[in-house]
C-alpha cells in the first residue's frame, strides 16, 4: 500500500549510493540532490565517508532513521539490509532498484516473494524491485535521465517498465508535457499498475490533483480494481490515457520475459478500456500526444475547422482526421464569402481553411476569431503554422497563445517549425501551452479520444431476464457443448430471438415439425461434427421430397445422432460471441457475419455485464457500420434490437459463468427484427 512515508519522506537512504554517475546509485543520488530535496539525505557506502557531499555510512545500522529506503545493490543483499531497516530504523518505504529477481527466474522470484512478505507484514510499501524509481513532488528519486519538469497539475504516470518510461519522457517533454508524479512499479512484487491507481483515486480533489493520469502496462494483475478505480477517477473529471504492451503472440512472449508475468487476452483488455473510459494508445507518441490533447479544452463534438497557410498537412490531417470518423465539414454561403475577405487573393474558405504562405497574423486572428464565434456548427479547431520565412513566429505563437486561451472552442495548435523556430517554440511552451508537431498523429489521437465512451454505469440488466430459470438449465446441462434444445432454452430465458426450430430423429417428427415451422426451410446435422466439414447443411429446402431426401442423407452420416430443422430467413448475416477470460470475465464480440469476421476481423468488444450505452458504443465502432446504418439504398439493421440482445447477452453470461464459450452465428438482421440462427454453446463446471 502506497503511504506518506514513499510520497512525501522527510529522510531518505540511499543503500549504494555511489560518486559514478553511471551507476544507478549515483545517478539516483544526483537525481535526488539536483532536485533540491529538502529532507535528510544519507548513503550507505562502505567504501566512502562521503559521497557527493552527503555523508556515507558503513553500515544501515549506523544511519539515522530513514522514512525511505532507496536500494540500488546487487539481488543478494537487498533481503538483510530490508531485514535491518525494518527492526532496527522502522522504515516503511522502499524503492528496489536492482533487477535478479523475478524477471530472473524461480531463486530471483523466491527472494522477491520474501522481501514483498517482510516489508507488507511490517506495514510498508515496496515500490519495485527492477525498476527505475519514483518521482513525487518531493523528490526525483529516479537514476534516469531526463528527469521531467514537475508541475502539481501536470501529467501523474504510472509504468510497469522502467526503460519505456524514460522514453515516454523523450516523447513527453519536447512537446511541452509536465509531470506531477511518475512510478515506476518494475516487478510490482507488491505495489502494482492498480493500485497506484487506487492511490490516484483515494486521494484525488478537484482542482487539486492532476487531472491527467497515463500508464504504461504489460501485465493486468486485476482488471476488477483497475476498472473500478479508472472509472472512478474519470468520473471525477480525471482522463486517462493508457498503453496496453503485448497484444501479438511475439508481444506476449517478449512481455513475460520482460516482466515476468502473463499478459493478457488483447480483446479483454480493449473490452476493459471501454468500460472504463481509458483512451487506448498504441505507442509513445500516441500517448504523449492524447496527454497533450488532454491540456487543452475539450471537444465536444466532431466537426473540426483546420486553418492553416500549408496545404499538405492541412491535407494530411483532413485524411487522419476523416479516417477516425470525425468530420471536416464543407464551409459553403455566406461563412465561406466572409471568410474570403479576410484573406488574401488565392486562399481557400472551403475547410481546411488556406490563409496561403503569404498570410499576415491579423489575418489569422480575424479567421480565428470567426470560426470560434460567428460559427456554431464547428466543434473545435487545429492551427497549422510554421516557418515559412516570412513571418514573425514569436508574434505568431504570441497570438495562438492569446487565441488558446480566449476561444471558446479548443484550439489545437499544430506548430512543426522545432528546428528553424526551436527559439520561439521553446518561448510558446513556457507559457504552459504544449505544442502537436505532427499533424498526422495528431488526427488520430483526437479520433482517438473521441471514439472512446464514458465509464460505463455499474449495473446489471435484468427486464426479463430469468435468471433462477438460467441457474436451473445450467446447473443440470452436462459440461460441454450443449444440444439445441438446451440451448434454445437459455437463450429463450434471456428473451433472445432464436429462429423457429426442431430437432428431429425421425421421418414422421420432421414431416409434422416441418408442416408447423412452415417452408424454406434449413436442415443441420446435430452431434460432435462439424457440419461444413460433412456435408451436414443445406440451405432453402422448398418442398417436402426435397426435405425427405436431405434428411435421409444426413441421418446417415457418421456421428450423426439427430437432425435440425429450421426456418429459413433472409437478411444481413449478423456475429456475436463471448469467451470467458480469466480474472476478466466474459469478454463479448459483435460484428457483420461472414467474410467481415473471418477476413477482416471486424469486430469490437465489450466486458459483461453490458449497458445499452456500451453496446450501442460497440456497434458504431465497427468499420463496417455504414451497412448496419443502411448504405446505397439499402435498408439498415435494426440498431436498437442488436444492442438489445448484446446486452441480453451479457446479463445471461453474468448469471452463467460456467459458459466458457458462446457463438450467435450467424443472426439474421432486418430493419424489423435480428433473430439467431446458429448458437453454439460450450459450458464448463
Amino acid at each position: 500500500m502506497i503511504n506518506d512515508k514513499l510520497i512525501n519522506p522527510g529522510s531518505i537512504v540511499v543503500v549504494g549510493g555511489s560518486e559514478d554517475l553511471f551507476k544507478p546509485g549515483g545517478k539516483i543520488l544526483r537525481n535526488i540532490i539536483d532536485g533540491k530535496y529538502s529532507g535528510d539525505l544519507f548513503v550507505v557506502n562502505p567504501k566512502h565517508e562521503v559521497i557527493q557531499g552527503i555523508r556515507s555510512y558503513k553500515e544501515i545500522k549506523d544511519i539515522p532513521h530513514p522514512d525511505l529506503a532507496i536500494l540500488a545493490v546487487q539481488a543478494k543483499y537487498c533481503l538483510p539490509a530490508v531485514e535491518t531497516l525494518i527492526k532496527e530504523k522502522n522504515t516503511k518505504a522502499f524503492i528496489i532498484i536492482s533487477a535478479g529477481f523475478s524477471e530472473a527466474g524461480e531463486e530471483g522470484r523466491d527472494l522477491e516473494k520474501t522481501i514483498a512478505d517482510m516489508i507488507a507484514g511490517a506495514g510498508g510499501c515496496l515500490i519495485g524491485p527492477n525498476c527505475i524509481g519514483v518521482i513525487t513532488q518531493t523528490y526525483s528519486g529516479v537514476f534516469t535521465t531526463p528527469v521531467p519538469k514537475l508541475n502539481p497539475r501536470g501529467c501523474d504516470f504510472v509504468s510497469g517498465s522502467g526503460a519505456t518510461a524514460v522514453f515516454i519522457f523523450e516523447s513527453a517533454i519536447p512537446k511541452g508535457l509536465n509531470f506531477a508524479s511518475v512510478y515506476s512499479v518494475g516487478n510490482s512484487a507488491q505495489t502494482g499498475v492498480e493500485d497506484v491507481l487506487e492511490y490516484w483515486d483515494n486521494i484525488y480533489e478537484s482542482g487539486i490533483s492532476s487531472p491527467i493520469k497515463l500508464i504504461y502496462v504489460e501485465s493486468i494483475l486485476d482488471p476488477d480494481k483497475l476498472l473500478h478505480h479508472a472509472s472512478s477517477l474519470i468520473r471525477k473529471g480525471c482522463r486517462i490515457a493508457a498503453i496496453k504492451a503485448g497484444i501479438s503472440e511475439a508481444g506476449i512472449r517478449a512481455a513475460s520475459s520482460h516482466t515476468g508475468a502473463l499478459a493478457s487476452s488483447d480483446s479483454a483488455v480493449e473490452a476493459l478500456f471501454r468500460k472504463a473510459g481509458i483512451v487506448r494508445c498504441s505507442g509513445r507518441e500516441e500517448l504523449t500526444t492524447v496527454a497533450s490533447v488532454f491540456f487543452y479544452k475539450h471537444l465536444k463534438g466532431r466537426n473540426i475547422a483546420i486553418i492553416t497557410h500549408a496545404g499538405g498537412p492541412a491535407v494530411m490531417l483532413t485524411d487522419a482526421l476523416s479516417a477516425g470518423g470525425m468530420n471536416i465539414p464543407r464551409i459553403t454561403g455566406e461563412h465561406h464569402d466572409r471568410l474570403l475577405t479576410m484573406m488574401n487573393p488565392g486562399a481557400s474558405a472551403d475547410n481546411p481553411i488556406d490563409l496561403i504562405a503569404t498570410a499576415t497574423t491579423d489575418q489569422l486572428d480575424k479567421v480565428i476569431e470567426y470560426v470560434d464565434k460567428q460559427m456554431p456548427q464547428i466543434d473545435g479547431m487545429s492551427v497549422i503554422f510554421g516557418s515559412n520565412g516570412l513571418n514573425d513566429m514569436t508574434v505568431i505563437y504570441d497570438l495562438l497563445h492569446k487565441k488558446i486561451l480566449e476561444c471558446n472552442k479548443p484550439l489545437f495548435p499544430i506548430l512543426p517549425s522545432v528546428a528553424s523556430s526551436s527559439a520561439e517554440l521553446e518561448y510558446f511552451l513556457s507559457k504552459g501551452h504544449v505544442n502537436f508537431p505532427d499533424e498526422v498523429v495528431l488526427g488520430r489521437a483526437l479520433t482517438r479520444i473521441s471514439n472512446t465512451p464514458h465509464p460505463a454505469e455499474e449495473k446489471i440488466y435484468l427486464k426479463e431476464i430469468e435468471v433462477p430459470l438460467i441457474r436451473k438449465i445450467i446447473d443440470s446441462a452436462p459440461a460441454r457443448y450443449l444440444e439445441p434444445e438446451i440451448i434454445q432454452q437459455l437463450l429463450d430465458a434471456a428473451h433472445i430471438p432464436m429462429v423457429k426450430e426442431a430437432v428431429v430423429k425421425n421421418r414422421r417428427d420432421l414431416l409434422t415439425k416441418a408442416e408447423k415451422i412452415g417452408y424454406p426451410l434449413a436442415l443441420k446435422v446435430v452431434g460432435p461434427v462439424h457440419k461444413s466439414d460433412v456435408g451436414g447443411v443445406t440451405l432453402n429446402i422448398k418442398s417436402k421430397t426435397h426435405l425427405v431426401a436431405e434428411f435421409k442423407r444426413m441421418i446417415r452420416i457418421k456421428g450423426v445422432s439427430a437432425v435440425l430443422i429450421q426456418q429459413m430467413i433472409a437478411g444481413t448475416e449478423l456475429f456475436i460471441g463471448a469467451k470467458y477470460e480469466p480474472k476478466f470475465g466474459h469478454v463479448i464480440l459483435c460484428g457483420l457475419g461472414g467474410i467481415f469476421v473471418e477476413a477482416l476481423g471486424d469486430v469490437s468488444s465489450g466486458l459483461a455485464p453490458l449497458t445499452f450505452s456500451e453496446a450501442n458504443s460497440m456497434i458504431r465502432s465497427l468499420r463496417s457500420y455504414k451497412i448496419i446504418k443502411g448504405t446505397r439504398g439499402k435498408p439498415g439493421i435494426n440498431e436498437e434490437k442488436l444492442a438489445e440482445i448484446i446486452v441480453r447477452l451479457s446479463s445471461l453470461l453474468r448469471f452463467a459463468t460456467e459458459i466458457k464459450e458462446m457463438d450467435l452465428n450467424p443472426l439474421i438482421g432486418t430493419a424489423d427484427a435480428i433473430t439467431v440462427v446458429d448458437a453454439r454453446i460450450r459450458i464448463e463446471k
